[in-house]
């Protein structure tokens, strides 16, 4: 299997080479733009929407859920994906109504420099963790499918991982990562077709099981859903890989490719997760998720299943270098907006987000806990500024932004162990709990601080 993965990952790797255009212009590495200035077509920002969602912490964390928590476990990773429903109604405002070409020109324009930095600071700290959880995607396969627990083997997939995803899209920034997500897109779908597939016509495989395997209403996996539907208001305006991709093509073409990219997303997130409840279904007493998947269908499964993971983490980890560029010299300015020192950042965000794998935290769902926790300081901005148009005091954005900081921390360290300041009560319980107080406080921090302006609309 390992012999024939590798030729298939390598194959795909050279085509991404070939795909990747050597972009001289800083509108074609910032801005994804063709050399003639041409936006993306419909169906290449769809795909690039889905694949650089469908991360492959994404799909590895779908499946878990599913394996542990049944249906509701499933249900409640998918719902996440709702975010492009929120996404392009957030960009859709803020192009169209506010006329703003990135989210940081609005927070200034808003809150000042207060507002800037304290956005800038958690997309930085998204974009890094990303990095990070991708990677580590790599170090589970090895232990999990291949049986690997050599530190130095890790430490070299990683790195060949990541350092190939690097070159490609140091060529052309965000325009190589454009492309590349199309083939990438087409790989993981024709993947999770053949592996949902396989579970469907396994003797073993039932949908009125799998469709009752969360029967308990208090079950970790339905408080997540409810945690997911909190969530989704604000998860999106911290993710500058979806967003920066609101900001390519005209209206119509965006906010079809929004809602296209919405409905493939969830319906590729339920695929996989649906693997891990019919792994959870029949699994062996003290067997893991990957051990009961190859048990059930066997290594040319199991290479599909990791091929799947592979495409994700590259998909995601070149979107991400090229957000990353673009945060720190268009959007933040701190560098001049060359080709040269776009690639520089993507060479510094992802040796910063590989530092991270030295936590050796090995929880996939924590980095999305802890992110969209933390991003929930944007809820209030997303109901009061951007599609309320009610001018807000920046003291409001300080307290929702601090409460939501120390929500995240909480919940981390809640989650971690090293507290118990909540009780004994389940970990997604307290994470339920600490989102509703981070809501509350958040939005009613800003019903306060607010002053009622003039609505404005700009013409598409």
């Amino acid at each position: 299997m390992t012999t024939y993965l590798f030729i298939l990952l390598a194959a795909t790797t050279v085509v991404c080479f070939l795909l990747s255009p050597r972009v001289q212009t800083a509108d074609g590495f910032f801005k994804g733009f063709s050399d003639t200035g041409a936006a993306p077509s419909l169906w290449t920002l769809v795909l690039s929407q889905v694949t650089t969602w469908i991360f492959a912490r994404s799909l590895l964390t779908a499946a878990i859920l599913g394996f542990y928590y049944g249906i509701a476990g499933a249900l409640a990773y998918a719902a996440y994906y709702a975010s492009f429903i929120t996404g392009g109604k957030i960009i859709d405002h803020l192009r169209f109504k506010h006329g703003k070409d990135n989210i940081q020109s609005f927070m200034q324009e808003q809150f000042g420099s207060t507002g800037n930095h304290c956005y800038n600071s958690v997309v930085v700290l998204r974009l890094l963790s990303e990095v990070f959880s991708n990677l580590l995607v790599i170090v589970i396969l090895l232990k999990e499918v291949f049986g690997i627990n050599d530190t130095s083997i890790h430490l070299l997939s990683m790195a060949g991982v990541a350092c190939i995803t690097l070159a490609y899209s140091t060529f052309g920034g965000l325009r190589a990562s454009i492309r590349t997500d199309v083939l990438q897109a087409v790989l993981v779908i024709a993947a999770l077709a053949m592996l949902f597939t396989l579970m469907l016509f396994h003797p073993g495989f039932s949908w009125s099981a799998a469709l009752s395997s969360s029967p308990d209403i208090t079950s970790p996996g339905w408080v997540l859903l409810a945690v997911a539907f909190l969530q989704v208001w604000s998860y999106p305006l911290h993710d500058p890989v979806m967003m920066d991709r609101g900001f390519l093509a005209d209206r119509s073409i965006t906010r079809k490719s929004f809602y296209f990219a919405a409905v493939i997303s969830i319906i590729c997130i339920l695929v996989f997760a649906l693997l891990g409840v019919f792994a959870g279904l029949v699994k062996l007493e003290g067997e893991a998720m990957i051990a009961t998947l190859s048990r059930l269908f066997g290594e040319p499964y199991m290479m599909a299943f990791v091929f799947a993971l592979v495409i994700s983490a590259t998909s995601t980890l070149d979107s991400t270098f090229s957000s990353a560029s673009k945060l720190i010299a268009v959007d933040m300015k701190l560098v001049k907006p060359t080709v040269t020192n776009g690639r520089l950042v993507m060479l510094a965000f992802l040796m910063g987000g590989g530092s991270f794998l030295l936590l050796d935290s090995k929880d996939l769902y924590a980095a999305v806990a802890v992110s969209g926790t933390v991003s929930m300081f944007l809820a209030p901005v997303i109901f009061f500024t951007i599609w309320g148009d009610r001018s807000v005091e920046t003291w409001a954005l300080v307290v929702a932004f601090i409460t939501a900081i120390v929500g995240g921390a909480l919940y981390m360290l809640e989650s971690s162990g090293y507290t118990s300041l909540m009780g004994e009560i389940h970990k997604y319980t307290k994470l339920l709990i600490i989102c509703i107080s981070i809501l509350v406080i958040g939005c009613g921090a800003f019903f306060l601080g607010q002053r009622a302006t003039v609505e404005k609309e700009i013409t598409a």
